[in-house]
């Protein structure tokens, strides 16, 4: 056995358990362990510049590849408590990161000292774990049960508190002893799967419900084989997005208030039999339960038993990791389909076809200021399909929801139940450490880029690039337009005479330049004749400096986008296409 400091040994756990990008900020009750990690070389460190911003970078960092669990490290007090929304986020959307924070002394821990708080206690609701270790030979045990947990089940964030003399204190510890704990994932029967195809056969108009879970699971593949077997649409919620292909026949669209699709919603309430696979049932998605369940039966598959049932009672409830459900799915689906016992779901899925090719919200309006549906239409045509898309809440995010497109799993990361403001600049750094040199593209409105914008230093001092297209009316649009009821515009404007910017005509903050005394590049747009060029001079900017380039689109100030209380309500604010050539970038042209 060797003879070493707590973390030192942290820092060879965190090896073997795969897990060396970590985003931080140091400080005097962490120092301890930043010594760790110089030492050892072997865990790559990113300096955030806010420590909510390096929790949001290690979130960004987990999302954007299988098996990636990002790390954040901080001093103690308040940046424990900073670090509290990325936790939340990551917690919302089942995200494994792991927070490591400095602390006090033990002997300290009672006495109100120097920032010092019960920063376990604060992080507890929002994590699968939160620990303040308090005797130094706990500290390799409670790393083995941070990553098990994190791992297991439904998957989410564990904080670790470590005082500085817990950090300083020797124990005997052989790493090469040392074995990752094997995840728990629970796994649906044969005789579950079954009663699960029995339901679906003896339905009409069936769909399957694509949740994140099946992302988590890495299992976008097995959904896409169960699909195309039974011929059965499927509807991929706001983090199943690129579960399937858009392009794919059997994407039937999304569904929900507000990142849907037209088709999405109509095929939905036409369906008689549901299949949800990983998915939360979140309100955004069903909106009004009477509505959403009426006419319907529903089998529900999640890795979290206390899900099943959580929003309405399922015909049937399944507790199963959704990979492993989606195999025994198959091989049972296969063997039916060997004995010719899989029905003929050619008019359904016809009918289905037949709403997204008719029902499509336009895009292509030429006016100036320019319309948000334009810019998403332009980006469609920009980024093809490889793009890594990186957003979380606003007029922005829902738009895009409704216009751009995801051709694969992890192509579309969002923060989608906590979606807080200042999270898609940190959270996008965070993807670019996880997918280097694939094309990342963040989409902000004003508000949510002015968050967290110092994040953008970051970037440009680790070179990390990727391009942000911040559509800026000036407004807290989405706040605005639930407000409209109340005569409260004037209490969510953004734009203000910036004399010392001038040419920003109004809309208030000068991104253009924030961006560049960043260390970044931006260009501004104000015609939507020129997004194309716009979108490649960024790209040719990003190459050439390799930094954050920003696109700034100058939108018409009050702009509404569709959406409602009800699946069956959702308010259209524009025309609707009519012609192919009035949404040229949708998934299906018009007839």
């Amino acid at each position: 056995m060797a003879r070493m400091r707590t973390v030192d040994a942290v820092v060879a756990i965190l090896e073997k358990e795969g897990a060396t990008e970590a985003f931080g900020l140091p400080g005097a009750a962490i120092n301890p362990f930043y010594s760790a990690m110089r030492a050892h070389g072997g865990i790559r460190h990113t300096l955030a510049r806010h420590v909510e911003g390096a929790s949001h970078m290690a979130d960004g960092y987990t999302r954007a590849a299988p098996g990636n669990i990002g790390i954040c490290v901080g001093t103690s007090g308040p940046a424990g408590t900073d670090m509290i929304t990325g936790l939340y986020a990551a917690w919302a959307d089942s995200v494994p990161i792991l927070c490591i924070t400095g602390q006090a002394p033990v002997a300290k821990l009672h006495k109100e000292d120097f920032q010092a708080v019960d920063i376990s206690s604060i992080a507890a609701p929002v994590t699968k774990m939160a620990m303040t270790v308090l005797e130094p030979g706990q500290v390799p045990g409670a790393f083995q049960k941070a990553f098990h947990l994190m791992r297991s089940g439904r998957p989410g964030p564990v904080l670790l508190d470590l005082p500085l003399d817990v950090q300083l204190a020797e124990i005997e510890f052989d790493i090469e002893a040392y074995e990752p704990m094997r995840p728990d994932r629970p796994a649906a029967t044969r005789i579950q799967a079954e009663k699960a195809l029995d339901m679906m056969f003896a339905a009409q108009r069936p769909l399957i419900v694509a949740g994140g879970g099946i992302i988590n699971a890495n299992a976008s593949a097995q959904l896409v084989e169960l699909a195309e077997l039974l011929d059965v649409p499927v509807i991929p919620t706001l983090m199943g997005w690129g579960a399937i292909p858009d392009d794919h026949p059997l994407m039937a669209g999304m569904v929900g208030l507000q990142t849907s699709h037209r088709y999405g919603n109509a095929t939905f309430l036409e369906s008689d039999f549901v299949l949800g696979i990983g998915n939360r049932w979140a309100n955004r998605h069903t909106g009004g339960l009477d509505t959403y369940t009426a006419g319907r039966r529903f089998v529900h598959i999640d890795i979290e038993p206390t899900q099943i049932g959580r929003v309405f009672s399922p015909d049937l409830g399944i507790v199963s990791d959704a990979g492993a459900a989606l195999d025994v799915l198959l091989e049972v689906a296969r063997e039916r389909k060997d004995r010719g016992a899989v029905p003929d779901r050619d008019r359904w899925v016809l009918d289905c076809a037949r709403r997204k090719g008719a029902l499509q919200r336009k895009t292509h309006f030429p006016d100036v200021p320019i319309k948000p549906q334009r810019v998403y239409e332009e980006m469609n045509t920009a980024f093809g399909k490889d793009v890594t898309y990186v957003s979380t809440i606003g007029l922005s995010q829902i738009a895009g929801g409704q216009f751009l497109h995801a051709y694969g799993p992890r192509q579309w990361i969002n923060a989608g139940q906590a979606g807080p403001l200042g999270w898609t600049a940190p959270a996008a750094l965070g993807v670019v450490r996880g997918k280097p040199g694939q094309t990342v593209v963040a989409l902000s409105g004003d508000y949510d880029f002015q968050f967290m914008v110092e994040e953008l230093a970051v970037g440009a001092q680790f070179n990390l690039p990727y391009l942000h297209v911040v559509v800026n009316n000036s407004y807290l649009g989405l706040i605005r337009q639930s407000q409209r009821g109340f005569s409260m515009e004037q209490n969510v404007s953004l734009a203000f005479e910036n004399i010392n910017s001038p040419e920003t005509e109004g809309y208030g903050v000068d991104h253009v330049k924030v961006a560049e005394g960043l260390g970044c590049k931006a260009v501004r747009v104000t015609d939507p004749e020129k997004l194309q060029e716009s979108f490649a001079e960024a790209h040719e900017m990003l190459e050439r400096f390799n930094v954050p380039v920003v696109v700034e689109v100058i939108l018409e100030k009050v702009t509404n986008i569709s959406m409602g209380t009800e699946i069956d309500g959702v308010v259209e604010f524009e025309e609707l296409a009519e012609r192919g050539e009035d949404a040229p970038t949708a998934i299906a042209l018009l007839d």
